[in-house]
C-alpha cells in the first residue's frame, strides 16, 4: 500500500525515515504527561519547534483534521505527522513510539495490581503541575498564530466561554462544526495565508482499503462474536467499537470502557478504579488504559495476550481513520472554501485549549500557591529558558516530590 502515488500535487514527498519517527515518538511517549490537550503542547514543541518537520499552519491543519475524527485525537495527530514524514511505516512508528511506554507500564501494573495509591504521590502531582506550564505555552503560541486578528480572537474567546460553561464532548464537536461554518462564510483566506501542500505517501487505493477495513471490522466483529464463542473475539469487539465510536478522546472514553468491561463482569469496580489511578501517573495517551484492562481481566495467560488484543483493538480504528482521511484532506485543504473553514476551526481549537487549560488542567493540578509557583517556574523554563520539555518534566516532578506537594 505504501507504493501508492501521493495525492497532493504541491510540495515534496516525505523524505524522513520510520526510525527517526520512532525515536521522536518514543521520546514523546516517555515525557508527554497531562492528557490529550497537554499532548498538543508537547507535540508542537517537538515536531514544530525542535525538529521543524512542519510549521504551525500545517500543524494546525492536522489538529483540525484529528479533532473531527472519533478516537484519541493526540494519537491520531502523531500518526498523521508520522505518515507525512515517512509514509505508512512512519505512521505505525509514531503510534508504537507514543503508545508503548505507557502501555508497558500499565500492563506491568495490572500484573502487580496490589500497588499503592499513585495519584497522591508528590512526583505525580509534579507531572500534573508541569502540564499546566506546557498547555499555557501551547495556548500562548497557537493563539498568536491561529487567532491573531479580531474576528478569530473573538471566535476563540466565545468558544472558550461556551466550553467552560458546558464541559460537554457534544459541545466540543458542535463548536468545531460551528467554527468551520463561520470560517467558510465569514473568514477570507488571503493568498499568502495558505499553507503549502505536503505530499503524503498514502494514495487513494490505500485510503479505500482503510475505509473497507474500518467499516468491515465494525460490522463483522459483532457477527463473529456471535458465531465464535471465544473470549479474544469478544475482547477485540468491545475495545474496537469503543475506539471507533468515542468522540472527544481522553477521559471521554472512560464511561464506554467501564461499560465494555464491567457489564460482562470482566473487571471489578475496584480493579477499574485502581487502573484509572495508575493511568494518571504514566505518560502517553489515556487510551493505553485498555492495556491494563486487557491484562487484568479474563483467562488470558499472564494477561499479556489480553493486553495486546485490547490495545491493538482500541487504537486500530484511529490508524485506519487517519490513513483513510489524510489523502482526501490533502486535496480538500487546498481549496479556498476549505481554507476559510480551517481558519474558523483553528480559532475554535484555540478556544478549546483555553477552556481545557482551566478545566481540567489547572483545576486538577493547582491546589496551593506553591503549586502555582512551581507551574510558573516550569513555564519560565519552557518559554524563556528554552529547556527541553522532558527536562522540565523531570525538574517539576522532582521539585514537587522534594517540597512534599500533593
Amino acid at each position: 500500500m505504501g507504493t501508492d502515488r501521493p495525492t497532493a500535487l504541491v510540495g515534496q514527498p516525505a523524505t524522513g525515515s520510520a526510525s527517526e519517527v520512532l525515536l521522536a515518538a518514543l521520546k514523546l511517549g516517555i515525557t508527554c504527561f497531562g492528557g490529550p490537550v497537554a499532548h498538543l503542547g508537547y507535540f508542537r514543541a517537538e515536531y514544530v519547534g525542535r525538529r521543524r518537520w512542519l510549521d504551525d499552519a500545517r500543524f494546525a491543519d492536522l489538529v483540525g483534521l484529528c479533532q473531527f475524527l472519533p478516537g484519541p485525537a493526540s494519537s491520531e495527530l502523531g500518526i498523521a505527522i508520522g505518515i507525512t514524514r515517512a509514509g505508512l511505516l512512519g505512521g505505525l512508528a509514531a503510534w508504537v513510539g507514543f503508545t508503548l511506554p505507557s502501555a508497558v507500564a500499565l500492563t506491568l501494573f495490572a500484573l502487580l495490581v496490589r500497588g499503592g495509591d499513585l495519584a497522591n504521590s508528590g512526583w505525580v502531582h509534579g507531572l500534573q503541575i508541569v502540564a499546566v506550564a506546557v498547555v499555557a505555552q501551547a495556548v500562548w503560541t497557537m493563539a498568536r498564530t491561529l487567532a491573531p486578528d479580531r474576528p478569530r480572537a473573538t471566535l476563540a474567546i466565545l468558544a472558550a466561554i461556551v466550553m467552560l460553561l458546558t464541559q460537554s464532548p457534544v459541545a466540543q464537536v458542535a463548536l468545531i462544526v460551528a467554527g468551520a461554518a463561520i470560517g467558510w462564510r465569514l473568514l477570507t483566506v488571503e493568498r499568502n495565508d495558505k499553507a503549502p501542500a505536503v505530499a503524503v505517501s498514502v494514495g487513494r487505493k490505500s485510503a479505500l482499503v482503510a475505509w473497507i477495513l474500518l467499516i468491515g471490522l465494525l460490522v463483522g466483529l459483532p457477527i463473529l462474536r456471535r458465531i465464535i464463542a471465544a473470549h479474544w473475539v469478544a475482547l477485540a469487539d468491545s475495545f474496537y467499537r469503543t475506539g471507533a465510536l468515542v468522540f472527544g478522546g481522553g477521559h471521554v472514553v472512560l464511561p464506554l470502557l467501564q461499560s465494555a468491561v464491567a457489564a460482562p463482569g470482566w473487571v471489578t469496580t475496584a480493579q477499574f478504579t485502581a487502573g484509572y489511578g495508575a493511568a494518571q501517573a504514566v505518560p502517553g495517551p489515556l487510551f493505553t488504559f485498555a492495556a491494563y484492562l486487557g491484562a487484568v481481566e479474563g483467562p488470558m495467560p499472564n494477561g499479556l495476550a489480553g493486553a495486546a488484543i485490547a490495545l491493538i483493538a482500541i487504537f486500530l480504528p484511529a490508524f485506519l481513520l487517519v490513513v483513510g482521511t489524510l489523502p482526501l484532506w490533502e486535496v480538500l485543504r487546498s481549496r479556498p472554501s476549505v481554507g476559510n473553514a480551517l481558519r474558523g476551526v483553528n480559532a475554535v481549537v484555540v478556544g478549546l485549549l483555553i477552556a481545557a487549560f482551566y478545566n481540567p488542567i489547572w483545576t486538577s493540578a493547582i491546589n496551593h500557591p506553591a503549586d502555582a509557583a512551581l507551574a510558573l517556574a516550569a513555564w519560565g523554563l519552557l518559554a524563556v529558558g528554552r529547556l527541553p520539555p522532558w527536562l522540565v518534566v523531570a525538574l517539576a516532578a522532582g521539585g514537587a516530590a522534594a517540597a512534599g506537594l500533593h
